[in-house]
């Protein structure tokens, strides 16, 4: 049952991965990853959101890993991430690599304290 949803969520993950990429990427006339960074700062909010409702009201492991590693960590990208922060240095903007590390990191780990507390109040 768990390996069925798991490749059901992983499948799904994936897809709106990249209908969200393409999408928002075709919206800003940048090389900018704006769609990298909404996808992978949406997901850590997720997944913040999971831990809290497993940690503080009981939601059952296997939840958590269809949802959690299924679904967000199919959805999420470190490997993009690392692609497109290296696309941009390679392509002579350096600010805007590092940019893309320094907001990656501030952004994901403030949506997953976020999720984390929603996840712990409701």
């Amino acid at each position: 049952m768990i390996i069925g949803g798991l490749m059901i969520a992983g499948g799904t993950g994936a897809v709106l991965r990249y209908l969200i990429d393409r999408f928002v990427q075709g919206k800003v006339e940048s090389d900018f990853p704006y769609g990298t960074l909404l996808i992978n700062v949406t997901g850590s909010l997720v997944l913040g959101f999971l831990t809290g409702s497993a940690l503080h009201h009981g939601l059952a492991s296997n939840w958590v890993t269809v949802f959690g590693t299924g679904l967000i960590g199919a959805y999420t990208t470190f490997s993009t991430f690392t692609y497109d922060t290296f696309r941009l240095f390679g392509s002579d903007a350096p600010a805007a690599a590092v940019t893309n590390v320094l907001v990656s990191l501030v952004a994901g780990l403030g949506a997953a304290i976020a999720g984390l507390a929603l996840g712990t109040l409701i």
